[in-house]
């Protein structure tokens, strides 16, 4: 993929109007050959259009508007829409570091309610300090040049601006133990996290819980994901899970319920919130 104009990774904007031309269309009652046949192009291209999979052109999408029957002030708010919907978010300017995996997560997490996630290995990035993420950056990306990791980690940091955004989004995050007790960049940085994840354990759009060793095997050991939902009415929840290439992301009912039980059976398993400062605390190294 490339940029936003020729595709590229699509902001959780250009979702949301994919699904709404896709809506339109069925209600219309058109095929995707139909409409690609209206167009001249292939219904390869409509479909993708519908997915947010490529750039929404807007000689395209005023065709099909008028197509559905959308009236000529309703055409005008969806092309400016369109138009908004194809410049790229402020973490554009990390392109030279972002995968477009990941570009697609930073656009839904920037537009979601809430964020479940699960963490075997890592504090969740949102929380992480920026040595700590610099260590984890630099064990994950062993021959990347220091100025990427930089720049990575200058993005990392600017992610964080969500939870104190106003109306920031419910950031709810089950670690297991060996998150905290895996030393990462030496004592002081460890030290610091913690004292980081403390901080945040207080914020009240922060839930952190920690599932201990004692507890034993849980239904989500085969590694991290999210859980994204959204105020949008046009987005479903999203679970984002990472592997060591990519992510997958998964959007279907049957699918994303299968990731909320076993984040709800982990919730149960681990320690409650109101215990996670004594935790940590706990496991904070001596100066």
């Amino acid at each position: 993929m490339s940029d936003a104009r020729s595709g590229g990774a699509p902001t959780a904007l250009r979702m949301v109007l994919g699904r709404r031309l896709q809506d339109l269309r069925e209600k219309a009652g058109l095929s995707y050959e139909q409409v690609a046949h209206s167009l001249d192009v292939t219904h390869a291209t409509v479909r993708r259009m519908e997915k947010a999979e490529v750039g929404l052109k807007i000689p395209y999408v005023e065709k099909l508007l008028g197509m559905y029957g959308i009236s000529a002030d309703e055409i005008s708010d969806f092309l400016a829409l369109a138009r908004q919907a194809n410049r790229p978010g402020w973490w554009h300017r990390y392109r030279d570091v972002l995968p477009d995996w990941f570009s697609v997560y930073v656009s839904l997490e920037g537009e979601a309610s809430s964020i479940r996630a699960y963490e075997p290995h890592y504090v969740p990035g949102l929380l992480q300090t920026e040595d700590y993420a610099r260590a984890v950056l630099r064990a994950g990306l062993p021959h990347a040049p220091d100025a990427d990791i930089e720049r990575t980690v200058g993005l990392r940091m600017e992610r964080q601006s969500l939870l104190t955004r106003p109306d920031p989004p419910l950031l709810w995050a089950v670690m297991d133990e060996a998150v905290v007790r895996r030393p990462i960049g030496g004592p002081d940085v460890m030290r610091a996290q913690i004292g980081r994840m403390i901080e945040c354990a207080a914020m009240p759009n922060v839930l952190l819980q920690i599932v201990p060793f004692s507890a034993g095997p849980h239904p989500a050991m085969y590694g991290p994901f999210h859980v994204l939902r959204f105020h949008i009415r046009e987005l479903p929840d999203i679970v984002c899970a990472e592997n060591l290439v990519g992510a997958a992301y998964f959007d279907q009912i049957n699918d994303v319920s299968t990731f909320l039980e076993a984040l709800d059976r982990m919730c149960a398993q681990a320690a409650p919130p109101d215990s996670t400062e004594a935790i940590l605390d706990g496991m904070r190294p001596a100066n």
